[in-house]
């Protein structure tokens, strides 16, 4: 199995590590970014990480979902990833570090599978998701996905 090129998004939001670290954390803020899907998480290492919303025959399905890897508030986050159209595991990992006046945010979703269909739809997904989080920490609102 060989192994696809991370994606690796670098972002500058100005506001506080503490701040950017709810912004990803938080169910509100998630509810915002995801346009209604809700957080479910429990950050300790082991937990459960799952982003949860109505499929097509209305059931709650995941969207999103894993295990937490690592989690060092308001450093890093990582976690394993998959969706409920795929479920190879890759592994997404955000680091938030203090700038003068905003916070870099760095995200790593790396450990691909070859094959596996999520790959493009992530790498679509984390640059809209980053500019919609960037958005609402810094205007407090943000802006439809598509």
């Amino acid at each position: 199995m060989a192994d696809r090129s991370p994606l690796t998004y670098t972002f500058y939001i100005a506001a506080s590590p503490e701040k950017v670290w709810e912004g990803f954390t938080s169910q509100d803020s998630n509810r915002v970014i995801f346009m209604g899907a809700e957080l479910k998480a429990d950050f300790r290492p082991g937990g459960e990480i799952a982003w949860m919303g109505p499929g097509k025959d209305g059931k709650i399905i995941p969207y999103v979902y894993g295990k937490i890897l690592r989690s060092d508030p308001p450093k890093v986050l990582q976690y394993t990833f998959a969706t409920s159209q795929s479920e190879r595991f890759s592994r997404a990992t955000v680091e938030l570090t203090p700038e003068t006046e905003a916070t870099k945010v760095v995200v790593t979703h790396d450990e691909w599978e070859e094959d596996d269909p999520n790959y493009g739809f992530c790498g679509d997904g984390w640059p809209r998701i980053l500019s919609r989080l960037k958005t609402l920490l810094e205007t407090g609102k943000t802006f439809k996905p598509h």
